[in-house]
């Protein structure tokens, strides 16, 4: 096994850091997103992956993934307004820590940059490593384009 750094690139979300970071860093406001069919959108660039029964509290989701079994991510820290550390646990053959990293602009205006570390063997790393490049970016464009209140 050997870990991958992934990084988006920067997108700029027109709204206040703290509301951003109020909103990112409570798992609860994701169910919303994947009633209206977000899950979907997002597995539809992998179709081989089925997710099926998310649920989610303030700092953990859990999901079942076809074939490998149960997922979970969870909030392991989170840095007032800047940044917020996800990591994954469950039957996944790939580990990540994830951060979602904030930094105001003006009032209004906030940067939004993620990384993702993953632990995962080298055949898998050649199965996945395109999709997780571009992944990436999707998930930062998808977060950067939330309605935030």
């Amino acid at each position: 096994m050997s870990t991958t750094k992934y990084v988006s690139d920067v997108k700029t979300v027109n709204q206040n850091q703290e509301i951003i970071f109020n909103y990112l860093s409570n798992f609860e406001n994701l169910s919303k997103y994947v009633n209206e069919g977000i899950l979907t959108k997002l597995t539809e660039q992998v179709p081989q992956i089925k997710i099926s029964n998310f649920e989610s509290d303030a700092d953990s989701c859990r999901f079942q993934i076809a074939g490998m079994g149960l997922a979970e991510i969870r909030i392991v820290e989170r840095e007032p307004h800047k940044t917020i550390k996800v990591s994954s646990s469950g039957k996944l053959p790939v580990e990540v820590v994830f951060w979602i990293q904030l930094l105001p602009v003006a009032a209004y205006e906030t940067k939004l940059r993620l990384t993702l570390d993953a632990d995962m063997s080298m055949m898998i790393k050649m199965m996945v490593n395109k999709k997780l490049e571009e992944g990436i970016n999707r998930l930062a464009d998808m977060l950067a384009g939330f309605p935030y209140k």
